[in-house]
Parts: structure tokens; sequence; C-alpha cells
């Protein structure tokens, strides 16, 4: 009997120590594989360029969306005018922290402005109160990491526009009310609300917001967009809210909003908008610095008449790229959006844009 309970006593203190053993693997694989994740994020945000990319062959959306008449894509280079040099968009980060895969507090995304007062609007980093300056989480940045994937037809996705240095400029306080359009803004307006779902998102406050887009859309297309959104979505402190502080367009808090989730095309379906099919454009790469791969940064407008490159566009043309990638923090990621500043728009009457 002794016997047969010390054979049992032994079968138990087998398994046991084989299960501790395994236990102890599964958490040094656990460590192993954490610590090569956190390896490729910061391999990853150090390597990060700019690629140019040809703007040419960017096939337009289907048919079936019913768009406004697209915006004119170049018909060959012709002969070169004389422009200003263009910014490129490029993350330029210092050393970040291998322990989270986040991007450094110091990292600043760059793109120079034509503003001559651009030298004169510095804002200082928002308070704790206000969420601080935000990093991309580690799962963001994993996600964008994978190879894009083009499909074969087009969808509908989500761009959020900036107001003032992406569509228009203000050149007075003292006149709140009037404002410079940049070249193609209202036809590029009616094919991103035609195309694309649009929302708005400015950091000017919500009376000035709707004096911009009353100058840009009609009552009818304003209706059309997925939000309106002012200075009082960004989760600023009171403080805040009336200081010169920069801004940030975290994401997020777009996908957490359930009126904007309740215009995906398939929300009954269970499908959202999230960093595979949004995309931000805005002339302060800095604001969308907690989604980096999902900001199309282009140079901020200073009321020109004319800006020596078409910007509007060459954007035209990217987010019809856009349309037809699974995941577009990928493509962004492995290509972003780098301006032309040869790009040259059909010059026949019937094909200029008014």
């Amino acid at each position: 009997m002794n016997s047969h309970k010390d054979a049992n006593d032994r079968r138990k203190g087998e398994d046991l120590w084989k299960t501790l053993v395994a236990a102890a693997k599964e958490s040094r694989d656990q460590k192993l594989a954490q610590s090569q994740l956190q390896q490729r994020l910061q391999q990853q945000m150090d390597e990060q360029i700019a690629i140019p990319y040809d703007l040419t062959e960017a096939p337009p959306p289907n048919s079936s969306t019913g768009p406004a008449a697209a915006l004119p894509t170049r018909k060959g280079r012709g002969r070169k005018t004389k422009t200003a040099p263009v910014a490129t968009a490029a993350v330029t980060p210092t050393q970040g922290d291998a322990g989270t895969g986040q991007l450094p507090t110091n990292a600043v995304v760059s793109l120079p402005a034509t503003s001559k007062k651009a030298a004169g609007n510095e804002r200082t980093a928002p308070s704790l109160a206000s969420g601080g300056i935000p990093n991309p989480t580690p799962a963001y940045l994993l996600q964008s990491l994978a190879p894009p994937i083009a499909m074969p037809a087009p969808r509908r996705i989500l761009v959020i526009l900036d107001l003032n240095g992406t569509l228009l400029y203000r050149p007075s306080r003292r006149l709140p009310t009037k404002f410079v359009e940049r070249p193609h803004a209202r036809r590029f307006l009616a094919y991103c609300l035609d195309t694309f779902h649009l929302a708005v998102w400015s950091s000017a406050r919500p009376d000035n917001v709707r004096h911009m887009l009353s100058q840009l859309l009609t009552p009818e297309q304003r209706k059309r967009c997925v939000v309106v959104w002012g200075r009082d979505r960004f989760g600023l402190s009171s403080e805040d809210y009336n200081a010169r502080v920069q801004c940030y367009k975290r994401l997020t808090t777009v996908w957490d909003s359930a009126e904007v989730q309740a215009s995906h095309p398939a929300a009954d379906r269970g499908a959202r908008w999230d960093q595979s099919n949004t995309v931000l454009v805005d002339d302060s790469p800095e604001k969308g610095r907690s989604e980096p791969h999902n900001i199309l940064p282009i140079p901020e407008f200073s009321g020109v008449e004319n800006e020596g490159v078409a910007v509007l566009p060459q954007v035209h043309d990217y987010l019809n790229l856009l349309c037809f990638q699974e995941d577009i923090s990928r493509y962004m990621r492995q290509t972003p959006f780098v301006l032309d500043a040869t790009h040259q728009l059909p010059t026949s009457p019937a094909e200029s844009i008014g």
C-alpha cells in the first residue's frame, strides 16, 4: 500500500515539476518575444525616411461611389517651372525608449511652412491636464510594420481635414471672418465629400470654424460632413484652451466617437474606422504625432495666389491611392506623401481647375 502511495506521490511530483519547467520556459519565451518586438519597434522608428513616389499613376476611385469631377492628374512633366523649394514629409526621431517602443518626447516631425509669420508661431507644450505630449503606442506601431497590401477595388476611407493653413489662410486677426482660399480648395472639398467620408477637425475656436466652413461649403455640403470639430474637441484644460499651446489630433479621439463610428458604411456589421482606413490632412505634422503613419502633411498655406506648385491636386491623387490599401498606416509608413515640385496641371480650358 505504501509503495503504491509513494509511486503516486512521485508521479504527482514529476507532473508538478514538468508544469513548473513549462511555465518557466513559457515565461522566458514571452520575455524574449517582447524584447524582440521592442527592438523591432525601435529599429523601425530609427530608420523612417521619406520615399518619393510618382503620383501620376493614381487610379480614380470606383465610379460607383458617385465622385464629383476629379481634379486632373498630371499629363506628363512638360516644361519645368521655377518654384520655391518644396518640403517633404519625413520623420526625424531622436533616441527613443527601447523599453516602451515609444517615440521620445522631444521627437518633432517638422515641415517648413511658407508663412512669413511662422517664426513667431511658437507654441508651448500642453499641460498634463490636457494630456501632455502623446506618443504612438507599441500596438499602433506594430500594426503599421506589416507589408502593405493593395486591394483589387477601391473603398471609401475616412479623410479628416484641417482648415486654417491647410485649405485657407486668415490674413488678419482684426478681420476674423475674411479668409483667402487655397487654390482648388472648393473643388477638392467637393471631391472629398463625394468620394470619401469627410470630417473636419481644426484647432480654431468653434465660431471661427463655422466662419471658415461657411466660405468653403454650402449648408447642404456642411450637413454631409461626418463631424465638424473645433478647439473644444481636444480635451484641453481651461487654461490651455485660452493659451497658445500645441494641439495634438489624437485619432483615438475620432475612433472613440460613436457619432463617427456610426458613419462607417458597414457599421451595422461591426466594421469600424481605425488606423487601417483613416487619414489626417494637416499643415502641422506635429499634430499627428500620436499616429505618425496616418497623417498626410502638406506645406502651410500663406495666402499667396500662386503657390508655385499645385498642392491639393497632389493630395487628391495620393488619397485615391489610399483607397486601394488594405491598411493605410502600413502604406504611408513605407510610402509617405512627398510633394512633387515638377507636378504640372493640364492647361487646356476644358481641363483647367476653376
